[in-house]
């Protein structure tokens, strides 16, 4: 095993839905250190212009890359359709697995009728990330974009009948579209994954880009000799630009206890942050 392969893996996300990748990423590969970074403090980053996405999403793989990450695993769909492009030309030594093409890959296999949904934000919608990354495939993409779903989640809410209100209203142009397969194209998504299933139903498919994200990171790291076999207890660091304590609160909260001792940063200026109160 190289003294590379003995170096985390970092993840970066704009605040809570990242810990789905990570917690993905910690069940296939129990044995890996790992440094996670969420930019709670600007986050979240849908409503954001696309350029100042980039930029805070750079920012943050700066300094996951300053900690001697030997991968950058960005969590985010919105900050993945943003500065994926600038992250590879940036860090062309580390290997970056982020979450759009995984998830659209997955997409096409499952579809049935080739009509596959995607719920997105603004941003990811904007950026036509999914629909590049299906461009030469034969299916039919829908898109609804759903503003209230990630303030839902960093709000600690993943039920209730608001949200259920909020999810019939942005599910039901797809179900109208007969879509057989749906992506939830943000990492916060999951965590709605009962709610989204519940209304539209069985049927239909759910691809996670979390989930696929975490099966890409194996991937990657098998295939670039990176993997971590040393029987080491496994250190899980996590990072915040907003206040640590709620962070680990409602980390714990949402994921069961996998969040642990989040330590606060500061990642340039911290322009119109939102992070919700409870």
């Amino acid at each position: 095993m190289s003294e590379l392969s003995s170096a985390p893996i970092g993840v970066f996300d704009s605040g809570f839905g990242g810990l789905t990748v990570a917690r993905a990423i910690a069940d296939l590969l129990p044995g890996e250190d790992m440094v996670y970074l969420a930019d709670t403090a600007r986050g979240p980053y849908g409503p954001r212009p696309l350029a100042e996405v980039r930029e805070f999403t750079l920012q943050s793989l700066d300094w996951l890359a300053a900690q001697g990450v030997k991968a950058l695993v960005i969590a985010c769909n919105t900050g993945s359709s943003a500065a994926l492009h600038d992250a590879r030309e940036r860090y062309p030594q580390l290997p970056i697995i982020e979450v759009v093409m995984p998830a659209a890959r997955k997409a096409v296999s499952v579809t049935r009728g080739g009509r596959v949904g995607l719920i997105c934000t603004a941003a990811t919608a904007i950026s036509g990330s999914y629909n590049d990354a299906l461009e030469v495939s034969p299916v039919e993409l829908v898109t609804s974009v759903c503003p209230k779903f990630v303030p839902f989640v960093e709000a600690g809410v993943i039920s209730g009948d608001e949200l259920m209100a909020a999810a019939e209203e942005y599910l039901e142009p797809l179900k109208e579209q007969q879509v057989d397969t749906l992506v939830l194209g943000c990492t916060h998504y999951t965590l709605l994954s009962d709610v989204i299933s519940s209304i539209m139903g069985d049927d239909v498919a759910l691809v996670s880009s979390a989930d696929e994200c975490a099966h890409a990171t194996l991937d990657t790291l098998k295939r670039e000799g990176l993997l971590r076999n040393d029987g080491i207890t496994p250190r899980r660091r996590f990072f915040t630009t907003g206040d640590p304590t709620r962070f680990e609160s409602l980390g714990r909260q949402l994921m069961g206890g996998f969040v642990q001792d989040a330590t606060q940063i500061e990642l340039g200026t911290v322009t119109g942050g939102s992070e919700p109160t409870r």
